[in-house]
């Protein structure tokens, strides 16, 4: 158990297929809608997807002056916009704190692919030569992380983390230590992602990974029986992390507090998790030690859930490995049965959902869940959100390659 500083959150900022914006999101999880829709961004006869979870009428020139956003890849656009949703929100300003104290951990799984297709393409067509001079540093995955920073000239830390869908969870809960252990009193911790290109809906597609569903409320549905695969989504979340006391001082609004943090990895296969969930369940229970709490404190789990076979199944056992009895008791849901899949982005925005439940004492629904599997028996809150008294949450994300990260999140209550 940890003794150092407390961590607060003070700005939640995201875009998701669900809205440009925290507050759009948020109240479209509550409603239970369904941001799945035609494939639109990739036109390929030989693909049998025909869902993703697109950005709806995103236009970066709306919030990046046009000569800047030229100079970023999808993928930076959609994490700079969330940063600055989120430090907006946090109120902080010049003065307010010390920007060598102040930093970046912007995650992401596949970085630039959107400018490394089309530079690919123009190599092919007008020789390697004519390639842009800003191919690298638009498709290298750390330049999020160092476009916020310059953004919000922020001189800490700067760092990304790449751990698949497990990204984001991981650089909230590396941004909670820095802070808790006295490193910075403030960081922007994130994660973006837009993978959907030809490339990226091919890939997956490949792997089979891919739900081949053609009804949106049918296509990403975790922990029931007919699921069949993920839906591709798209977007960027960030949370501006403070040490509690910095934030009292300047007089913040606190969103809710970071307390606990566990990281573990499966070492078992490139893509599958270990069906016997040993190695998430380990990651669940270091969370909750580093808490300081006992198991049957946490209320709700924002689970992985992703539609597919084998996560929903070895994710269900997990939980069970750690809560026991108190697993039949607690709220568990997916929000991807709404958002679909956002890859890297997807741990930190379902950790601000998870904030913004407990603020609201709200827990999301899973969407979609019709025909429960036999061995996803847990509650799952399915089809409508509910009320719910809980004093903390926990995020977990699990990743290719067998990365696993959790995060325990804390309502706060004013004191």
């Amino acid at each position: 158990m940890s003794c150092g500083r407390r961590v607060v959150i003070t700005g939640i900022g995201m875009l998701t297929p669900l809205g440009l914006d925290t507050e759009s999101s948020w109240q479209a999880i509550k409603r239970g809608e369904i941001g799945i829709a035609e494939l639109t961004r990739v036109q390929l006869d030989e693909l049998d997807v025909a869902l993703a979870a697109e950005l709806k009428d995103f236009k970066a020139t709306d919030y990046i002056e046009a000569r800047a956003a030229r100079r970023m890849d999808e993928v930076t656009q959609y994490g700079l916009v969330a940063a600055r949703e989120a430090f907006r929100q946090s109120g902080l300003k010049e003065g307010d704190f010390d920007s060598n104290l102040a930093g970046v951990i912007f995650a992401t799984g596949i970085g630039g692919i959107n400018t490394f297709e089309r530079e690919k393409q123009a190599g092919i067509e007008k020789g390697y030569n004519r390639v842009s001079p800003f191919f690298i540093p638009l498709t290298i995955a750390n330049m999020t992380a160092g476009a916020v920073a310059q953004d919000l000239s922020l001189h800490g830390l700067s760092s990304a983390v790449i751990t698949a869908c497990a990204a984001s969870t991981n650089a909230l809960g590396e941004a909670f230590h820095k802070i808790r252990d006295g490193y910075l009193d403030v960081i922007v911790a994130g994660g973006a992602e837009a993978a959907i290109t030809p490339m990226g809906v091919g890939g997956f597609t490949a792997m089979r990974a891919l739900s081949k569903s053609t009804d949106p409320k049918r296509a990403s549905i975790p922990f029931d029986a007919e699921r069949s695969g993920f839906v591709i989504g798209e977007g960027a979340g960030a949370l501006i992390l403070e040490e509690y006391e910095h934030a009292k001082r300047r007089g913040a609004e606190i969103l809710g507090e970071v307390a606990g943090y566990g990281s573990t990895s499966d070492a078992y296969h490139m893509t599958a998790p270990d069906p016997e969930g040993t190695q998430a369940a380990r990651c669940l229970q270091l969370a909750v030690e580093d808490a300081g709490i006992r198991p049957e404190d946490i209320g709700y789990i924002n689970a992985h859930g992703t539609s597919t076979e084998l996560n929903d199944a070895s994710e269900t056992l997990a939980i069970h490995k750690v809560f026991g009895e108190h697993a039949k008791k607690m709220k568990v849901s997916s929000t991807k049965s709404m958002t679909g899949h956002l890859l890297g982005a997807s741990g930190v925005v379902e950790a601000a959902f998870c904030a913004l439940g407990l603020k609201e004492q709200f827990v999301p629904p899973t969407m979609g869940l019709e025909n429960p599997d036999p061995d996803c028996d847990l509650d799952y809150v399915a089809n409508a959100g509910e009320d719910f008294s809980y004093e903390y949450a926990l995020k977990n994300s699990l990743g290719f390659g067998g990365h696993n990260a959790s995060v325990v999140l804390k309502r706060y209550t004013g004191k």
